[in-house]
């Protein structure tokens, strides 16, 4: 009994589940943070590890290919953790307007009530 969805279904699948994944990674305040935190996290121990222990086998004139690569995946994670870090912040702010917006409304309904009382 093999799968009988043809290669182009099973790809969408594949990016169906990415695309849920990153909105649930997104719209998680804790996810989030925590996601940024393994960033960094990853990103420092490989800017030591290529400092120090990696440092003969990242030799820029004798593997000049996997220097490039290797520096790009620790900028490439710094750069995704900084921009989870911005979303975050954009997040916290539209979140702080709305309670403020809620709690000005709900001011109004009671100053409105009050005055109905009298």
């Amino acid at each position: 009994m093999g799968s009988d969805a043809s290669p182009e279904e099973k790809r969408l699948r594949h990016v169906s589940f990415v695309v849920h994944a990153t909105r649930g990674l997104i719209r998680e305040q804790k996810t989030r943070r925590t996601v940024m935190l393994l960033l960094i996290g990853a990103a420092l121990l490989l800017m030591v590890c290529g400092s120090t222990v990696l440092q003969p086998a990242l030799d820029p004139r004798e593997r000049p290919v996997w220097f490039i690569l290797f520096w790009f995946a620790c900028a490439w994670l710094t750069v995704t953790a900084i921009l989870l870090a911005f979303l975050d912040l954009l997040m916290l702010r539209t979140a702080a307007r709305k309670a403020q917006r809620d709690l000005r409304e709900e001011m109004k309904r009671e100053t409105s009530r009050g005055s109905d009382a009298d």
